[in-house]
């Protein structure tokens, strides 16, 4: 343990300390700073995807049953009461849904129509994110509709508007089209009740209206849906109600989606982005280790003369190389770990005081979100810890190699 015993006075010091000292505590410090950006950026950028994706949960089912080929089915051909029973499913709603033809006196879009059933509250909590109006899809007298905020402006449509929306489907293949618009389409009329505020995706694209009302423009039957929205509530994890759903379906007819599901192109950019920072990061590290090599190749130099002592002293060379490979190591090390315990704290504050606020625009959340996870520490750990190791281990090499005590570890 001669060796380790070596390297560690040669960090702790306390006389005779020289450039090179400082110099090691500079590239300690760089590492730990690099740690703890790493885990601080990876966990303020887990926080902004939880919130993101939260959005995404209102308006979108724990799980959703659709056919594999075709855009509808009947309720009547699968168990769906017994789906209601299943244990872990806490509310099961119908949905059909179709791109629709929005016109009113200001303006037109086209827009995909969710119509959906009473219970759909309970599967997404979309009646939790109105933002103006009241969530309302049908009366003793009329239909109603909700609007994507930025779906609602792009028809013109004000809180004061007292004219209906102009509902268009085109009618469904197999039945003539007509040479006229009102032979060509399927048309209803609703009242604007409210919009909702989610995601700018979901608010430029999406109308909600009542399912009986989709039924009718569509052509379905009363039993008839886009897809079966299931609520889960929380008794069983989402993977084992997954299979029971999926044992209940006729193999191969019906897809049974969980959120990352329904909407991959947003998953697959978060991931993909995600990678993308922890490469950006990476490279930081990689300049932090450069510290860490001109602090070795120094040290090497450095001690040249106690190189000697201890080699006249009878020190075998792979001993006096494993002193500066865990001179590296305990730089490194100790850097990785007090810039990860750093970040920790960094990270603990905002998330119990929102010290750094997102600024003074329309954001959900007045400061940066912050979810830490251990997968992030690993990460932090393994990367940071392979990279300075790397380093290490060829600078000593090299140095040593120079100086001319070079020998196989």
């Amino acid at each position: 343990m001669y060796p380790f015993h070596i390297a560690r006075r040669y960090l702790f010091a306390r006389s005779g300390k020289s450039v090179v000292h400082v110099i090691s505590w500079i590239s300690l410090i760089g590492i730990a700073v690099a740690s703890a950006a790493l885990v601080v950026v990876l966990s303020v950028y887990n926080g902004i995807g939880e919130v993101t994706q939260g959005l995404y949960s209102v308006f979108d089912p724990a799980l959703s049953i659709k056919p594999v080929r075709g855009k509808s089915f009947h309720t009547s051909d699968i168990a769906s009461d017994t789906l209601r029973s299943l244990p872990g499913v806490a509310a099961v709603a119908e949905v059909a849904e179709e791109n629709a033809w929005l016109t009113c006196h200001s303006g037109e879009a086209i827009v995909s129509l969710r119509g959906v059933d009473e219970t759909y509250p309970m599967v997404s909590g979309l009646d939790t994110m109105i933002h103006h109006g009241e969530y309302l899809l049908r009366d003793s007298v009329c239909y109603y509709l909700l609007f994507g905020s930025e779906l609602y402006y792009r028809l013109g449509l004000q809180h004061t508007t007292a004219a209906p929306v102009t509902v268009n489907i085109p009618r469904r293949t197999g039945r003539s089209m007509g040479l006229t618009p009102q032979d060509a389409f399927n048309t209803a009329y609703a009242y604007p009740a409210g919009t909702f505020y989610l995601q700018k995706d979901i608010d430029n694209r999406y109308a909600v209206c009542h399912i009986d009302m989709a039924r009718s423009l569509l052509g379905y039957a009363d039993d008839e849906v886009s897809s079966l929205s299931l609520a889960l509530n929380g008794s069983r994890r989402l993977s084992a109600v997954r299979r029971d759903v999926e044992a209940l379906l006729p193999e191969g007819q019906y897809q049974v989606l969980d959120r990352a599901q329904q909407q991959p192109l947003y998953y697959k950019i978060f991931r993909s982005e995600r990678l993308g920072v922890i490469l950006v990061l990476s490279l930081i590290v990689v300049i932090a280790t450069l510290n860490l090599v001109a602090s070795l190749t120094l040290l090497v130099i450095d001690k040249r003369r106690d190189i000697q002592t201890f080699r006249a002293l009878g020190m075998p060379v792979r001993s006096i190389r494993r002193t500066f490979v865990l001179e590296g190591m305990l730089i490194s090390w100790l850097g990785i770990i007090a810039g990860m315990a750093f970040g920790f704290v960094v990270c603990l504050l905002q998330q119990h005081f929102g010290i750094v606020k997102m600024g003074s625009g329309n954001f959900i959340v007045d400061a940066f979100p912050v979810a830490m996870r251990w997968q992030d520490f690993a990460i932090t750990l393994t990367l940071v810890g392979a990279i300075s190791s790397l380093a290490v281990l060829l600078t000593t090499v090299h140095a040593l190699r120079r100086s001319g005590t070079a020998v196989s570890i």
